[in-house]
């Protein structure tokens, strides 16, 4: 289908707007207490990661808040947050499907790492994917009386199985040094709405998420072994946008070991105006430094 990336953009961030302002201050704080229910700060401040979905905030709010929880807990000054930075424009989409077929990233004008404070592109400040966590963060440190914490956001685009060479690596290096690190991702988008032929269409049921979760194991194996490239081609299969997002984390921190703890799923048949199903999941997923 022709896909006006401009307008799509433009939609989801309108949803988000609606979305947080129904949920206010009153409501993050509900979703930060119930989101206790996980605690994650031990596996933070020993330098693992960990990574909730960007979907309907209604479906993945409990892990925004656990992951902003867990941040706070850690007793860490600093949080380096990495975002997806979405193909927005057909000059992005184009740059990716070409990295994915084995082009050189660095034949891009976008190959690199944005975010606040760097002289480079500026795709990152109408992304939707840290929205939430801002959110609940600016809730939790409210709530909790707290100043002095920073969060700093990072978005790498055409990691290509070498996210050690993108553009402004080393200043986010630099950040990850005294840093926990959260990221986030949607590992599995399926359906109509995204490429997926009608008669191999799963449904968002119990059958669906259970395929979705599979996937996402199979990312996490390969996360763990390092296998950058071996990432970036799952990613193109499960049609996952946070191919950029576990290269960069697992390049950072070295060896892991992950699990997927939960996942979070929305329906976005309306949002595409595209018949059922057509859905994505993010996992909330623990990844613990070895070593």
């Amino acid at each position: 289908m022709d896909l006006d990336r401009t307008a799509l953009k433009e939609r989801v961030n309108e949803l988000y707007s609606a979305q947080l302002a129904d949920l206010g201050q009153r409501g993050a704080e509900r979703m930060l207490d119930e989101a206790r229910q996980w605690d994650m700060s031990d596996l933070l401040a020993s330098g693992g990661v960990l990574t909730f979905a960007h979907v309907d905030v209604s479906d993945c709010g409990l892990h925004v808040a656990a992951a902003v929880n867990a941040c706070l807990d850690s007793g860490a000054d600093t949080v380096l947050a990495i975002g997806v930075v979405h193909a927005s424009t057909d000059e992005m989409e184009s740059a990716r499907q070409q990295v994915a077929a084995g082009g050189s990233p660095e034949a891009h004008d976008v190959w690199g790492i944005q975010g606040p404070g760097l002289d480079f592109r500026d795709e990152w400040s109408g992304d939707h994917s840290l929205r939430a966590l801002r959110h609940f963060w600016k809730a939790a440190m409210a709530a909790r009386g707290i100043t002095g914490r920073r969060l700093l956001e990072r978005y790498p685009y055409l990691a290509g199985g070498t996210p050690g060479d993108l553009p402004n690596f080393d200043e986010t290096a630099a950040l990850a040094e005294n840093a926990v690190i959260i990221a986030t991702g949607d590992q599995f988008h399926h359906g109509i709405a995204y490429g997926t032929p009608a008669d191999k269409a799963l449904g968002h049921d119990a059958a669906g998420l259970g395929a979705a979760r599979e996937s996402m194991e199979s990312g996490v194996k390969l996360i763990e072994a390092g296998d950058f490239w071996g990432y970036n081609e799952h990613c193109v299969t499960a049609k996952s946008d946070d191919r950029d997002v576990a290269q960069l984390f697992r390049y950072l921190r070295g060896p892991l070991v992950g699990s997927v703890v939960d996942i979070a799923s929305s329906d976005f048949t309306g949002l595409y105006g595209q018949p059922a199903p057509s859905w994505a999941a993010g996992g909330f997923t623990q990844f613990a430094r070895v070593g």
